[in-house]
């Protein structure tokens, strides 16, 4: 089982990155997925969920700038990520999750914003 985060990267203020994550060795579209960030010296957090059904929920601090969408054709997760702030800055990670025993993670992406 593979997740490969790609499309972090450094942006000002205000800018945008779109992340993805492709998965492989697992039956895509029956699993929930999660992006998690963890910004330095904190603790990791939740940012956005997708169901296999395509329901979304996000964050508080990210609902309206941020979009969590799936193509289960290529086996991808995408975090469409508009409006960032320098609060963004973390390493992202996509987490997938299949009870009860299905629980993998990507290597994670690091986004960075100016100010």
């Amino acid at each position: 089982v593979q997740l490969q985060a790609s499309g972090g990267g450094l942006v000002q203020a205000g800018g945008s990155l779109r992340l993805s994550c492709a998965a492989s060795g697992i039956t895509f579209s029956r699993y929930f997925m999660v992006w998690y960030r963890q910004a330095p010296e904190k603790q990791r957090e939740l940012v956005a969920t997708i169901s296999s059904g395509g329901t979304t929920n996000y964050k508080d601090s990210v609902k309206g700038r941020f979009t969590v969408s799936r193509d289960n054709a290529k086996n991808t997760v995408y975090l469409q990520m508009n409006s960032l702030t320098p609060d963004d800055t973390a390493v992202y990670y996509c987490n997938a999750k299949l009870p009860p025993g299905g629980d993998y993670w990507g290597q994670g992406t690091q986004v960075t914003v100016s100010s």
